[in-house]
């Protein structure tokens, strides 16, 4: 129940609308959207208001439509209208319907926008579908599976099914081998198509893009000579500054540059880190991607979705994969036949680790809370990947041992060591706020360095400070997501130093318009990033952020060992709860 002088409290609001927005499940910014499109439409049934304000909850939430026959699960100890005479009643308002505020579709409804963005990507996907196939070699496309890829392998099977297809999406955990298939593809199609063959690289965050061109790279520098120097110099770069960001732009509603009537001018596109993508983003990529380029999705449709409205990748693999097989032009034998359907291969076998990390995975990903448990009780040695506990003292000696060996490199000049030395250990939140969140933690490591004797207070931009950025700098070439270090130099100043592809970039902070000290940050800003060490918070067990795809996350952010901060309670409640998105993109795709 909320205190009436709460600010998420609506002091107009009535009816319906009051008792939702009292009990919690609505906000006062829910509320007055409400009864704004109401107050337009000359709307005025209650229930009709709160399914208005229940769309807009959703989308705040990260669904795009709401189902209002099981929608009473927020609250089953509230009063809800009867869904058969509710959605009769809703499916009747002059706010639903073509260029009205909302749609009833699916037996969903939505906010128009959404609507017709989830309608577009169906519509573009499937176009691209029923195009004819690329023309291929197939003798020398035989040739570059040999060269490059082991004898049936998954990776093998998607570069062979990528190279027939417009679009593939290619999924997998971490370590599964996504960014090697894509070197490896890479050189594939620059084979068949022989020189000027126009590349793209790009994925939603500048830490994110900056792993693809190292991994693609790293991968690459073991080919022949002759593949090494097809694919070349490749740099990756964000999804926004590939499409053409343009702030502020109103011209016919175009954020991008690169659209519909401007559309990309590359041959392949590949884009990684796909889970982090919005309906949105998904919709101006697919509109900006010419028709007869192949678009290559890569990423982990298990792992948390986009901040924003959708959870795009996962609903590609499930709807693709349920598609029926005689729907689409491509005639789908070859992949079916090693489990891929529709350009869908998802890749199973890890290479980056092993062990009770993987184990542990892959009982959060499948739900196995017991099985979850037992993992972690069979690691209780020292030297174990995995830990359950609570002690301050061990995750001070970690956090105080990376920020050390960061202050050395900084405190010598060396930019690059610093910046890696970054990646040794981090801690994870699933707040933002809170005594569980990075706002917390990141005070509470302050307060550990601070206490280091021999280390004095330098302010704000101290020699060592860890920083992430938080906007979108286009001046500077900063992106959402970018991590720096704050370096000394040879005449005792200090600088903000950036990695940029293998080069470094540094600028005085007082340049920086926004950016965040990242000893902690929240297990969505660490998507795109791996780290040796890390040290998940777990939220407390009634958390809505507490999930499956939360926890999977975090897990799958380390490399040799995890520390989950909690007790088994919170555990449990996070690995039994899957996040609830409302879409219906993966309905559309599968004809349904």
């Amino acid at each position: 129940m909320l205190d009436p002088s709460d600010v998420q409290f609506a002091g107009t609001a009535t009816g319906l609308l009051r008792t939702f927005n009292q009990a919690g499940v609505l906000t006062s910014a829910d509320v007055h959207v409400a009864k704004c499109l109401s107050a337009l439409a000359g709307e005025t049934d209650e229930q009709v208001q709160l399914a208005v304000a229940l769309v807009v909850r959703g989308v705040r939430g990260g669904s795009v439509c709401v189902d209002l026959a099981d929608v009473h699960r927020i609250d089953p100890d509230l009063d809800w209208p009867d869904p058969h005479v509710w959605s009769a009643t809703v499916r009747a308002s002059p706010l639903v319907g073509p260029s009205k505020p909302l749609r009833w579709d699916l037996d969903l409804l939505y906010l128009d926008r959404y609507w017709r963005q989830e309608d577009q990507v169906r519509a573009d996907l499937l176009f691209r579908e029923t195009q004819l196939p690329p023309s291929i070699d197939t003798d020398l496309l035989q040739q570059s599976l040999d060269r490059l890829f082991d004898e049936k392998s998954g990776q093998r099977l998607a570069a062979r099914i990528a190279a027939g297809r417009w679009t593939t999406v290619l999924g997998g955990g971490p370590g599964t081998g996504k960014t090697t298939t894509v070197a490896r593809l890479l050189a594939v199609l620059h084979e068949q198509h022989g020189p000027g063959l126009r590349v793209a690289l790009a994925a939603p965050t500048g830490k994110a893009a900056a792993r693809l061109s190292q991994a693609v790279q790293e991968v690459a520098a073991r080919f022949g000579d002759e593949d090494r120097e097809r694919i070349g110099a490749l740099t990756a770069t964000t999804l926004h500054r590939l499409l053409g960001s343009r702030p502020g732009d109103g011209n016919r509603g175009n954020r991008f540059r690169h659209h519909r009537d401007n559309r990309l001018p590359h041959d392949v596109v590949v884009v990684d880190e796909t889970s982090m993508l919005s309906l949105t983003m998904m919709a101006r990529l697919l509109e900006a991607v010419r028709p007869d380029a192949r678009l290559v999705l890569v990423g982990d449709p298990d792992q948390l979705a986009s901040v924003e409205a959708g959870a795009v990748l996962a609903d590609l693999v499930a709807g693709l994969l349920a598609r029926p097989v005689t729907d689409l032009a491509t005639p789908p034998v070859a992949e079916m036949a090693e489990g891929a359907r529709h350009g869908v291969v998802v890749l199973g076998k890890t290479w980056r680790f092993g062990g009770a990390i993987a184990t542990l995975a892959a009982a959060v990903r499948d739900g196995d809370a017991d099985g979850a448990v037992a993992v972690l009780a069979g690691s209780g040695s020292d030297d174990s990947a995995l830990e359950l506990s609570e002690s301050e003292a061990a995750i001070r000696e970690d956090v105080l041992r990376a920020a050390a060996a960061v202050r050395e490199a900084a405190k010598a000049g060396d930019g690059r060591t610093a910046l890696a030395q970054m990646e040794k250990h981090r801690v994870l939140c699933a707040h933002r706020s809170g005594p569980f969140g990075v706002d917390s933690w990141s005070r509470r490591i302050e307060r550990w360095l601070a206490e280091v004797p021999g280390d004095p207070a330098e302010g704000q931009w101290y020699v060592g400070r860890p920083l992430l950025v938080n906007v979108n700098d286009y001046a500077l070439g900063l992106f959402n997501g970018d991590t720096g270090v704050v370096v000394r130099q040879t005449d005792g100043s200090v600088r903000a130093v950036f990695a940029r592809g293998d080069e470094l970039v540094d600028f005085a902070p007082s340049r920086l318009s926004d950016v965040e000290t990242v000893h902690a940050m929240t297990v969505h800003r660490s998507q795109g990033s791996q780290f040796e060490r890390v040290t998940v918070v777990l939220p407390p067990a009634d958390s809505p952020l507490a999930t499956r795809e939360m926890l999977y996350t975090a897990l799958t952010r380390a490399q040799h060992h995890v520390r989950l901060v909690g007790q088994e309670p919170e555990l449990r409640a996070a690995i039994d709860r899957p996040a609830a998105r409302a879409s219906g993109l993966r309905l559309r795709l599968s004809g349904s």
